[in-house]
């Protein structure tokens, strides 16, 4: 698949670091270092605007490194970017560690992820069909 994406930043375009990887690396574009203190939330810019095609999405979701080993967070992952924003993308971060992150120019942040997703149509009933587990939900179905 093709996606028009224009690069304002000064980094390389986001790529598959290996031939199974399902997202690709977002980083940071900025002119001067952002300090993220505990508990805070910034939105850091990546440089990069792209066209999806209708039907797909893409998600951005937390660095699994800089999750554990900071506690550094995308804060609504995964975030969604429509096909239909032109906007630049945006990284809402999180520190949910109780240490001081500073964030660099070309610093890796995020990942994204190109997905497909369907749109419903709402069918409205009375009732729905019965099965086995029913209204169990919140760990209904065990720990183990």
């Amino acid at each position: 698949m093709k996606i028009n994406i224009i690069n304002k930043s000064s980094h390389t375009l986001p790529h598959y670091e290996t031939i199974a990887s399902a997202g690709m690396d977002l980083r940071a574009f900025i002119d001067d270092v952002i300090v993220l203190k505990p508990m805070d939330r910034k939105i850091i810019p990546t440089g990069l605007y792209m066209e999806l095609p209708v039907g797909f999405e893409a998600q951005v979701r937390s660095r699994s490194g800089l999750a554990a080993k900071h506690g550094i967070s995308v804060l609504n992952s995964p975030g969604t970017i429509d096909a239909d924003y032109r906007g630049e993308i945006g990284v809402i971060l999180v520190n949910l560690s109780n240490d001081i992150f500073t964030i660099n120019n070309g610093d890796r942040v995020a990942q994204m992820v190109i997905a497909k997703h369907e749109r419903a149509k709402w069918n409205e009933v009375l009732n729905l069909s019965e099965t086995s587990r029913g209204e169990g939900g919140f760990g209904s179905t065990g720990q183990q």
